[in-house]
């Protein structure tokens, strides 16, 4: 029973993660975000089949643009531009960068299921980098005109949310595996079909 109900566990608690790290300030002296719902949705990656490491990645995505998309146009209607004027980030961009990096988790799973959790905790930190880059960049080469700025501020802005990503990874992963303990879920797929 574990095996149906813990996919929808791990949706909602990307869901509630997506809303607290909205309520976290970026950490002083660096400006890094802290990224919970990425967490979940990396422990998510190694821990359910393909077909729930998708599910995942689409709603991760899903979520995490559409929130964007809002903020946009509720600036640009407070600054009386009207609603939708300037769309910076286009919905579904992040959906497709969850999937790759997603994808590439779920290729290290054979280690997750043997219970090496280390190299996992180290790819939630360069995912989390990544993100951050590639959220840069599109909102860089939306802006007209284009222009591509890195100081130091900025890299520690991208690499300081995937050091903070590391550090939270191994607490995120006992938590989330405890709760799948208590569901009863299985993590060991029994055919070839549930792959």
């Amino acid at each position: 029973m574990g095996n149906i109900f813990f996919p929808l566990i791990l949706l909602a608690a990307m869901y509630v993660a997506l809303v607290i790290e909205h309520f976290i300030p970026p950490i002083s002296g660096i400006g890094a975000r802290v990224f919970l719902m990425e967490l979940v949705m990396f422990y998510g990656a190694v821990a359910l089949p393909v077909w729930g490491m998708l599910l995942l990645t689409f709603a991760g995505g899903l979520m995490w643009d559409l929130l964007h998309v809002q903020i946009v146009n509720a600036a640009a209607e407070h600054v009386g531009q009207g609603p939708g004027q300037e769309i910076q980030i286009a919905v579904g961009w992040s959906v497709m960068l969850y999937a790759v990096l997603g994808g590439l988790m779920s290729g290290f799973r054979p280690w997750f299921l043997r219970g090496r959790w280390e190299i996992h905790c180290v790819l939630c930190g360069l995912g989390t980098s990544v993100i951050v880059l590639a959220e840069y960049l599109m909102l860089s080469v939306r802006r007209q005109p284009v222009s591509i700025y890195f100081d130091k501020a900025i890299w520690w802005r991208i690499g300081g949310a995937g050091i903070v990503a590391v550090f939270l990874a191994p607490f995120v992963f006992f938590a989330l595996n405890y709760i799948g303990y208590l569901v009863g879920y299985d993590p060991h797929p029994r055919s070839a079909e549930d792959q």
